[in-house]
This record gives C-alpha cells, sequence and structure tokens, in this order.
C-alpha cells in the first residue's frame, strides 16, 4: 500500500569526530523515503532548486519511490550544516538556508490522493495543513515536528494535531509541548491534543510507543561506531510507517513491531553519512536486525 510523504529535499554538510560530508543528500522526505521504500511504494512532495544533483535520487527511484510530486524551482536548494562532536546528541548548526523551500507550497499530485498513509514531515503546521486538505480520507496519518514549530507556531500545530493519528516527537520535544518534565504526564497532555498514538523518539537511548492503554519502549541497538546522527529521525519514521502500510494493520501487537522496524532502519543509518547506509540493505540484513533487538530485552519468566 503507497505512502504520501511531503517534506524537505535538502543538501547537508556535516561534520563528526568520524569525517565530514559536504553537499550530501537529506532532508525528512528524503530519509523517509529512502527507509520506508524497503517496505512500501511511497509517493514523494517537496521542492528543489534547479541545482539539485538529479543523478542524486536513482537509488530511489530503484526502490519505487515516485517524484512526480517533486517540484523543481529556479534557485537553490535547502541547505544545512551541522557539526557533532563526540557526545552526539548535540550538534552545533552553522548554517539553515532555506531558498526556494522557504516559499514551498505543497500540491499533491491527484495520483497521490487516495494514498492510506500519509507522512506529514517537519514542515511548517500551515503547510501540513494544506496537505490533509487535499488528501481523501486516509487510514493513518502521521506527524513530525520541531521544536521551532512548538516555539513559534503552536496554535497552527494545535490545529493539525487534532487530525492527525500519530505523533512522532523527540522527548525533549514532547516535555516542551506539554509543559510537563515527566514523559508520562507528557503522553498523556498530548492526547487531550488529538493524537491516539504517540511515538516519542529518545536518542541512543531507543524509542517509545504510548497509547492510552498501553506503553512498550524499544531500546537503542547497541554500535560501537555513530558515524552521522542526522536523519535518524525520519529514517526511523519512514520504517515505522512503512511497515504498518506493508501489513495494513493497526492493532496495538503490529504498532510495537513497527516501532522495531523504526528503531532497526534507523540504526542502520547512523552507521554512514547521508542515506548511504540505507542504499545497501536487503530484506534479509533488515529481518536479521530486528531479530536482534528482539533479543536485547526478551526475557522469560521463571
Amino acid at each position: 500500500m503507497s505512502i504520501l510523504v511531503v517534506g524537505s529535499v535538502a543538501l547537508d554538510s556535516v561534520e563528526t569526530p568520524y569525517g565530514k560530508v559536504d553537499d550530501a543528500v537529506g532532508g525528512s522526505a528524503t530519509y523517509f523515503s529512502a527507509s520506508a521504500s524497503y517496505f512500501s511504494p511511497v509517493n514523494l512532495v517537496a521542492v528543489v532548486g534547479n541545482d539539485y544533483p538529479m543523478h542524486e535520487i536513482e537509488f530511489l527511484k530503484s526502490r519505487n519511490v515516485d517524484f512526480a510530486g517533486l517540484q523543481v524551482e529556479q534557485g537553490e536548494t535547502f541547505r544545512w550544516a551541522g557539526r557533532y562532536n563526540y557526545d552526539l546528541n548535540q550538534r552545533d548548526t552553522i548554517y539553515t538556508h532555506l531558498n526556494v523551500f522557504q516559499n514551498f507550497k505543497p500540491v499533491i499530485p491527484d495520483k497521490y490522493k487516495d494514498a492510506q498513509f500519509v507522512f506529514l514531515g517537519n514542515i511548517a503546521p500551515e503547510l501540513q495543513l494544506s496537505v490533509l486538505e487535499q488528501v481523501h480520507k486516509p487510514k493513518m496519518v502521521a506527524l513530525d515536528t520541531m521544536n521551532f514549530w512548538i516555539e513559534g507556531s503552536q496554535k497552527a500545530l494545535r490545529k493539525v494535531l487534532e487530525k492527525v493519528d500519530v505523533f512522532i516527537i523527540n522527548d525533549a520535544e514532547a516535555r516542551q509541548l506539554a509543559h510537563q518534565t515527566n514523559l508520562v504526564k507528557a503522553a498523556k497532555s498530548i492526547f487531550e491534543m488529538g493524537p491516539k498514538i504517540i511515538v516519542i523518539k529518545k536518542g541512543e537511548y531507543g524509542a517509545a510507543i504510548v497509547t492510552k492503554d498501553s506503553h512498550f519502549v524499544v531500546p537503542a541497538y547497541p554500535l560501537e561506531e555513530v558515524f552521522d546522527p542526522t536523519g535518524a529521525g525520519d529514517t526511523f519514521a519512514g520504517g515505522f510507517v512503512g511497515y504498518l502500510a506493508k501489513t495494513n494493520e493497526l492493532n496495538e501487537a503490529n504498532l510495537k513491531r513497527a516501532v522495531v522496524y523504526g528503531s532497526a532502519m534507523a540504526s542502520f543509518c547512523v552507521q554512514d553519512f547521508s542515506i548511504n547506509a540505507l542504499k545497501q540493505l536487503t530484506s534479509e540484513v533488515i529481518h536479521e536486525r530486528v531479530l536482534a533487538f528482539k533479543s536485547l530485552s526478551h526475557f522469560d519468566e521463571n
């Protein structure tokens, strides 16, 4: 079952203790699509400038990502640069140049409007609302956001939260939005805003999925080297939504499995720069990583 993703396609310059890349493909829609495409076809809506290296998306096209919704405008592509130190949970933004992304207005092609699974990437809440006004009755809508929108566009964000099923957010953002230091209390407050399911990303400490009746936590996969955490959250979302679209089941057991698949995909992403590690995967390799996650926390009662 196909997925509609609306987000950013960018060129990232990243420096970590393990190396440096310049103008590498990035953006929320790119990472999401690279991950989700291992499970289901993806329809992408985004904008790039006429300087974007189109040959870089051939991998995604080969993975059944449709780019009919990619707008190509005169000007430069959205660019971001950041630097990580040895604590990879912290990064310094060197610059953010929105360029053509600054005037992005998502236009959903007719053939995308019946998508049953929709992922609203980290863009302005007003744009996320405009996407929902263009699509027909999807089975599941998932949304991501960031502290910038929580702080500066919370009224619009709350409007879109009333219309989504799954809210994907990191732990700091959850506390910020709910004005709660405790994540359990924060989740309860966020449920009152509309979402039925909350996925809380906790970086190197894993992820949790919370419903009004359950709380399920997945640890992070233990890696000796993390080269670049950029895009890990969107890669997680791609695995999570991709698995749900593939199985077409939204029951509690399947939601738990989807969080594990999302965590597995994110663990691959951080092992190289950009989407390089995601290019090398196979279904067998992904399944092996998922089984490894199972062994991390499985135990038998006495």
